[in-house]
Parts: structure tokens; C-alpha cells; sequence
């Protein structure tokens, strides 16, 4: 769960188990402190995301280009394709993901954070609300504006391709 979420908040795939590795420090750390308010999974992806949100501050500093997830991600498709698929619709797919990916990334990251716990890891608005410190509302308000941009900014990006 750890892994998956950072690789989806970052973008990326290397440096990954360093991430994961500050993120379960940071949890073991933070233990005694824990008051069993909230589950401990909620706890973590908080952890989680801060510790992807570092990684972007850091990225910035740095001003280096982004890898994107699903170049790798094209690599695993290609050895774990489904057998029912055709290479058509294993192209489409693949094309889409890319496409997903790449306004994902274009998203702030609050807007990418609560799209990726809502989406991709299946978790409440309650449980990301948690997470993030924030009120259910501005959960459902970050949703929605990310649900809108990424629509947009896929519907506009498909016209032009035509």
C-alpha cells in the first residue's frame, strides 16, 4: 500500500524503498505518540503523503525532469499482458494510462493526493479527510476540481489529436 501510493503521488518508481523506508520510520517514530483516534492505515498514508510531498519540494529545488510512471509501467504491461486483449486494445490502454498519468502529474498536489487515495487506493472521503487534515468537504472539493481538470485537460488533449 505504501509503495503503490508514493509511485502514484511521485510519478515515479526509482528511489521508491527510500521513500518507503523515511515513511515507516517516520511511523515508528511517531507510535508513541499515536492516540487511536483513527486506524493506523490512515496514519500511514498521511505519512505517506507528506513524505511525497517532501519529494516534490525536493524535485523543485532541484528543477529535474520527471520520469513519468507509465514508461516502466508500459515495460510490466508488456510482460503481464492479458491474455483476452488484443494488442489494439493492450495500445489504447496503454496510451490512456500514459495520458492519465501525465495530467495527473499537472495536478497540485493536494488535487493528485486526494484523487489518488480516492481512486487508486479505494479509501472513504472520511478516511482521506483523516489523512490530510482536512474537512470532508474540502475532500469532495479537491475531488471535484481534480475530476474536472483531468477531464478537461483529456477531452481538449483527444480533440486536438483528431
Amino acid at each position: 500500500m505504501v509503495f503503490r501510493t508514493l509511485a502514484r503521488l511521485t510519478g515515479r518508481r526509482d528511489g521508491i524503498e527510500d521513500l518507503a523506508q523515511d515513511v515507516f520510520l517516520r511511523l515508528f517514530r511517531a507510535l508513541p505518540g499515536f492516540r487511536n483516534e483513527a486506524l493506523v492505515s490512515t496514519y500511514l498514508y498521511r505519512i505517506a503523503v507528506n513524505v511525497a510531498q517532501d519529494e516534490w519540494k525536493r524535485r523543485r529545488r532541484e528543477e529535474r525532469t520527471h520520469v513519468s510512471i507509465s514508461d516502466e509501467a508500459e515495460a510490466w504491461e508488456e510482460r503481464l499482458e492479458h491474455p483476452g486483449q488484443t494488442p489494439e486494445e493492450n495500445l489504447e490502454a496503454r496510451q490512456f494510462q500514459r495520458l492519465v498519468e501525465e495530467h495527473l502529474m499537472q495536478l497540485s498536489g493536494v488535487e493528485r493526493a486526494v484523487l489518488v487515495l480516492y481512486h487508486q487506493e479505494e479509501r472513504s472521503y472520511q478516511q482521506i479527510a483523516e489523512a490530510l487534515g482536512m474537512p470532508i468537504g474540502t475532500v469532495r472539493t479537491h475531488l471535484h476540481r481534480g475530476r474536472k481538470k483531468m477531464r478537461d485537460a483529456i477531452v481538449e488533449q483527444e480533440g486536438t489529436a483528431r
